[in-house]
């Protein structure tokens, strides 16, 4: 059986800020179907490393490539409907409706003069009704509580149609069931052909949606692997600071605070 090629590839990738070193060299592959979670402590580097492989910023060493191609590669702003950027924060500086909203994640697929047509209004309606949004097309952003409008901005991400997903923290404002519910919304992503990167604080959903991890200690120093590789109490301990025991119920193993 083929193997499908890398949606993203990171090789000897080191970053550097003023002259601190938050991680050193490593190497990464992600395949279409496979998810990624970037863990670490805070001021680890977790988005700075995200920012890197969504190319908004170089690295220290070492390259990044999308779609087998290095950045500046892709012309022009065609790497926007290749590989799609969730932030960590959505401001809000003029009131839109939230369909509006939606549909700037379909600018990318627009000519600079072409106005949206019936199949965008379709996607982004279909993006809405993922995230649990339907019928909220006509509501001002500015109304939202904080989870309401962390899944537009997920809505927006996904009328956006990339094949690499690279989320900053996508479970900010969301109460536990829609954790679950986005969590596994990027699950079926990932498994309709696309690659999902995932900045996340907790471990355990980690464990539970991740193939593979990427952990950061915060004093340069970077583990890569498959999640079974990576998720172990005495890695996480020293990556945290603080110990942790792993815990099974037969099914999966959760890690909590010794």
């Amino acid at each position: 059986m083929a193997v499908a090629p890398p949606l993203l590839e990171a090789e000897d990738l080191a970053i550097r800020i003023g002259g601190r070193w938050l991680c050193c060299e490593f190497s990464l592959t992600l395949r279409p179907g496979e998810c990624l979670a970037l863990l670490g402590p805070n001021g680890a580097g977790k988005t700075t490393l995200l920012h890197t492989l969504a190319g908004l910023r170089p690295p220290g060493a070492g390259e990044v490539r999308v779609g087998g191609k290095p950045y500046a590669a892709w012309p022009g702003g065609t790497v926007a409907c290749f590989r799609g950027l969730l932030a960590q924060q959505q401001p809000d500086h003029f009131a839109a409706s939230v369909l509006d909203t939606v549909l700037v994640g379909r600018h990318p697929h627009l000519g600079r003069w072409d106005w949206e047509s019936a199949e965008d209004l379709r996607i982004a309606r279909a993006a809405l009704a993922a995230v649990g949004l339907d019928g909220f097309e006509a509501r001002d952003v500015l109304t939202l509580s904080g989870g309401e409008r962390q899944r537009v901005a997920i809505a927006a991400l996904l009328a956006q149609q990339p094949q690499l997903l690279l989320l900053d923290e996508p479970l900010n404002h969301l109460d536990l069931h829609y954790q679950v519910a986005v969590l596994e919304l990027f699950r079926r992503e990932a498994a309709s052909g696309r690659a999902v990167v995932m900045v996340m604080h907790d471990i355990n959903l980690a464990a539970r949606y991740a193939d593979h991890v990427i952990l950061l200690d915060g004093k340069g120093g970077v583990e890569a692997g498959s999640a079974a590789q990576i998720l172990q109490a005495p890695r996480l301990s020293h990556a945290f600071g603080h110990p942790l025991r792993a815990v099974a119920d037969g099914v999966r193993t959760f890690f909590i605070p010794d």
